[in-house]
């Protein structure tokens, strides 16, 4: 049996589904994951993307268990997702699908992640995802992270098993530690304990 992700919530994604994220802080969103997932991790994206994961620039631990594939074409992307999803060791997929993604592309995903008991994460475009999805995020880097670390905003948008939810976090991407920032005015003072 495989080991749990070392998260809790709000951030753990549901084991044995496909999840997604949006937004400008999708691929940061996608590395905290992977740092937090245990095992093989595979990350699929098109070949003619010019930018891909840099394993000396990952968080520690993730380089060393990342397996990049870079299919040809939309199809051939989809099929290494569903057969990463079925293959029983694989922790977490990540694929970067470059088109919308119709409810029986979802609906197969997610027969794949239940039979290989892996976590899939979809990392679309706005507007891209799936009726099938279990939880959708929406993620954006926030101005103000200190020298070395950035803010992140993550809002989950859609979530079948639980709440919605927005947070603001920050997360220098070396590891799977994240501090969870108060917004403004949300601050606690400590109780006051004078008689």
């Amino acid at each position: 049996m495989r080991p749990e992700p070392a998260l809790e919530a709000p951030f753990a994604l549901r084991p044995a589904r496909v999840h997604e994220a949006g937004g400008r802080g999708r691929r940061a969103f996608a590395l905290f994951q992977a740092a937090c997932h245990p095992g093989p991790l595979v990350w699929i994206l098109p070949a003619h993307v010019p930018e891909f994961p840099m394993l000396r620039g990952l968080p520690l631990g993730v380089g060393e268990r990342l397996h990049l594939l870079r299919p040809t074409n939309e199809t051939d992307l989809l099929w290494c997702c569903e057969e990463a999803l079925r293959t029983a060791p694989v922790g977490l997929v990540i694929t970067e699908p470059q088109k919308p993604l119709s409810l029986t592309v979802g609906r197969r995903l997610q027969l794949a992640a239940e039979a290989g008991r892996s976590t899939g994460l979809m990392l679309i475009r706005e507007g891209a995802g799936s009726n099938a999805t279990e939880t959708r995020w929406d993620c954006a880097p926030v101005a103000g992270g200190g020298a070395d670390s950035t803010l992140h905003r993550w809002n989950l948008k859609k979530n079948k098993a639980g709440t919605l939810g927005n947070w603001t976090l920050n997360w220098n991407g070396a590891s799977a530690a994240l501090d969870l920032v108060p917004e403004a005015r949300e601050r606690h003072e400590p109780a006051d304990t004078a008689p």
